[in-house]
């Protein structure tokens, strides 16, 4: 990226401290690729004096390497004796005349020859290399987030690092201290969880989410502001665990709709967001009907400013239409396959612990925090047990619907093992609890476990569609 104005910016190249750039000199910054021309440059540059380093060491060329291309004939080697000199040939001479000399001068004339047609190899090497030349932080800012769609993991603040903005440190511990607080909520590490956070900010700040909003900022600006944001991630987090049971974020069907809430829930320090009933009403109408209508699965950009406009005119008490989606829940939702990590199913699993689920076999109230934090199959188990309808004929799409998942732990699950839902009903509710209760929370009848897995489908579906249609208002 060739960029006139000086960023702050990375010296520290592997072993090397790169010298400070003469003035008025083109400087060019890397927006992706550093790593590997870090790995490059320290291995073949020949001008500096590195400094020591444990954790780089000297790449060398085999010579006693065979033609295999499945082994490779370069190796990590930290140091070389005397009698391995004429096996190891060290890389980081090939373009020093000096040192190929005296690498070389005890080598016969067929060793030298495959060291020189080594030196050839890599003089033709050419590395692609692609020139962004612009004074505009928004395209740069695009480019890189679409580097990041590819699948690169590359940490949104890194970039945030190099815009005169925030050269004030500062503000990205900020950044990083507020990831940090809510770890336990899934925010931790780099990729996405950090580009949900600075796209709350965007959306806090400027009304519309992602990275080339937030560097169009002024950097005092944002750290003048950065209470009102912080406030309003935590508010959002906090209505999503309390009131939603969303304990952790790999459980929102779809991320970018913290944004939204967090618009909704941003005020200066000290001071807190008070609203009505009929207020936390859209606000959960919203939620869920946006959950079932996968409004996020698509154009997300486009949604999430729209509902941010509207979250702001809701919380000032404007006319809005926050949470006025048009959808109608059917039984074809809860035919869905039941598949840890798609959207349909972290709705459904929500919609289930929205219920007060209490453990099918005990009768006690789960404990959804502990259950949920963990969010994996383990914790979800066909009611109808899976063995029971492979018996019965039934294929794997009629067996893994949602409609057939519940609660139930694998230890619980053993217990039943294969027995048929006439059997282990028996097992169901224990001594002290009211079975009918305890198979109402999982939306389920004691007279549906007769063995019939279509009259238990039917059934199910018809009260989960129920309970769906009473969420979203």
């Amino acid at each position: 990226m060739a960029y006139q104005q000086q960023l702050a910016a990375e010296r520290n190249l592997g072993t090397f401290t790169l010298p400070a750039p003469q003035a008025e000199y083109p400087i060019d910054y890397v927006l992706d690729g550093q790593q590997r021309l870090t790995s490059i440059f320290t291995v073949f540059q020949n001008e500096l004096k590195p400094k020591p380093n444990p954790e780089w060491t000297d790449i060398y060329f085999d010579l006693n390497a065979g033609d295999n291309p499945q082994d490779s004939a370069f190796v990590a080697l930290e140091k070389v004796e005397d009698a391995e000199r004429h096996r190891y040939f060290p890389m980081r001479v090939l373009f020093d005349s000096v040192g190929y000399r005296a690498n070389t001068d005890h080598l016969d004339k067929t060793k030298i020859a495959v060291i020189d047609k080594l030196q050839e190899k890599f003089k033709e090497v050419t590395i692609p290399v692609q020139i962004l030349n612009s004074e505009d932080r928004s395209i740069v800012a695009i480019v890189f987030e679409r580097i990041n769609h590819l699948g690169v993991a590359l940490d949104t603040l890194q970039l945030l690092s190099a815009w005169t903005w925030s050269e004030d440190f500062d503000l990205l511990d900020k950044f990083r201290d507020l990831r940090d607080e809510l770890s336990d909520f899934g925010f931790a590490g780099v990729g996405d969880d950090s580009d949900l956070i600075l796209s709350c900010v965007a959306g806090i700040l400027a009304k519309e989410p992602g990275p080339e909003t937030l560097l169009s900022l002024n950097g005092s600006d944002v750290r003048a502001q950065f209470p009102r944001v912080e406030q309003g991630i935590r508010g959002a987090i906090d209505f999503l665990r309390t009131q939603l049971k969303v304990v952790h974020l790999k459980l929102l069907p779809y991320p970018s709709m913290l944004v939204p809430l967090a618009v909704f829930f941003a005020e200066p320090e000290g001071k807190d967001v008070v609203y009505n009933a009929a207020t936390y009403q859209r606000l959960t109408r919203w939620f869920w009907r946006t959950c079932f209508s996968a409004r996020y699965s698509s154009q997300t950009r486009k949604t999430t400013i729209h509902d941010i406009q509207q979250a702001e005119l809701l919380k000032n008490g404007q006319p809005n239409t926050f949470g006025e989606i048009d959808l109608k829940v059917d039984e074809t939702f809860f035919r869905n396959s039941f598949r840890i990590g798609a959207a349909a199913t972290k709705t459904f699993v929500l919609l289930l612990s929205n219920n007060s689920p209490r453990s099918l076999l005990s009768g006690k109230q789960i404990d959804l925090d502990k259950v949920l934090q963990s969010y994996n199959r383990s914790e979800f188990h066909h009611t109808y047990p899976r063995a029971f309808l492979r018996d019965q004929g039934y294929d794997e799409a009629s067996i893994n619907m949602l409609a057939n998942f519940c609660f139930l732990s694998g230890a619980e699950n053993r217990n039943i093992g294969k027995k048929r839902p006439s059997v282990y009903l028996n097992d169901l509710g224990g001594p002290e609890h009211n079975i009918d209760d305890t198979l109402a929370s999982a939306f389920c009848k004691a007279e549906e476990f007769n063995d019939d897995y279509d009259a238990f489908l039917k059934g199910r579906v018809a009260r989960l569609v129920a309970f769906a249609e009473k969420l979203i208002g």
